[in-house]
């Protein structure tokens, strides 16, 4: 008797399928990764001293010696509208344990900063979303609490960064950190992505499975 019920229980399956698909990221065939895991192909830095690669990832820092200054890995590519994923891991033994990953920045000249906007790395700046070198302070950051339980300390971690127009988002693990509408004028829309390691710490940092898609 209950054969009849069949096509109805099938489409409602269908219709909650479609509705989890609705709300999936949306990265697949547009995302492109820009790390290869093998070589600096893309990017520009010193890495000679400060970015190697190791198994699959970009590595930067040492527990034993103090990081001397910040440093950053770049794209020769500027980005405009994105969404960037990529995972991470952060140690630190001594001193200030940071990282963070640049986005529609720009190198200053003849110097080694960058300036732009920074999805920030490490405690007490996890999620936060920092002007780096420009207005120098958090402009938007999640409740310290919550962060705490979202964040894995020495572990893999995924950042998910999207921008598209004044408006930018960070996740942490798939939970929303920053929901940031910019309104001051002249902050420019396009740049470089940049992978940070901060100075004056006993630490590493490691980024890995870095892709992109470019909003149209």
């Amino acid at each position: 008797m209950l054969y009849p019920l069949l096509p109805q229980v099938a489409a409602a399956i269908l219709l909650g399928t479609l509705s989890n698909l609705a709300i999936l990221p949306i990265y697949g065939q547009d995302s492109v990764k820009i790390f290869d895991g093998r070589s600096f192909q893309g990017w520009e830095g010193d890495t000679a001293n400060t970015f190697r690669i190791e198994k699959e990832s970009i590595v930067a820092g040492s527990l034993e010696k103090m990081v001397p200054r910040n440093e950053f890995l770049c794209t020769f590519k500027e980005y405009e509208n994105f969404e960037l994923k990529l995972k991470y891991k952060l140690e630190g033994t001594e001193g200030f344990v940071n990282a963070g990953v640049q986005f529609r920045s720009s190198r200053i000249a003849n110097h080694h900063e960058m300036i732009g906007y920074q999805a920030d790395i490490g405690a007490g700046y996890d999620g936060a979303l920092y002007d780096e070198s420009r207005r120098k302070r958090i402009l938007a950051a999640p409740e310290k609490n919550s962060i705490k339980s979202i964040v894995i300390a020495n572990d893999w971690n995924e950042y998910r960064i999207r921008c598209e127009g004044n408006r930018i988002q960070l996740w942490v693990n798939g939970k929303s950190t920053v929901d940031y509408t910019e309104i001051e004028p002249g902050i420019a829309t396009k740049g470089l992505i940049g992978l940070q390691i901060h100075g004056n710490g006993k630490s590493i940092i490691r980024y890995k499975d870095i892709e992109i898609t470019e909003l149209k």
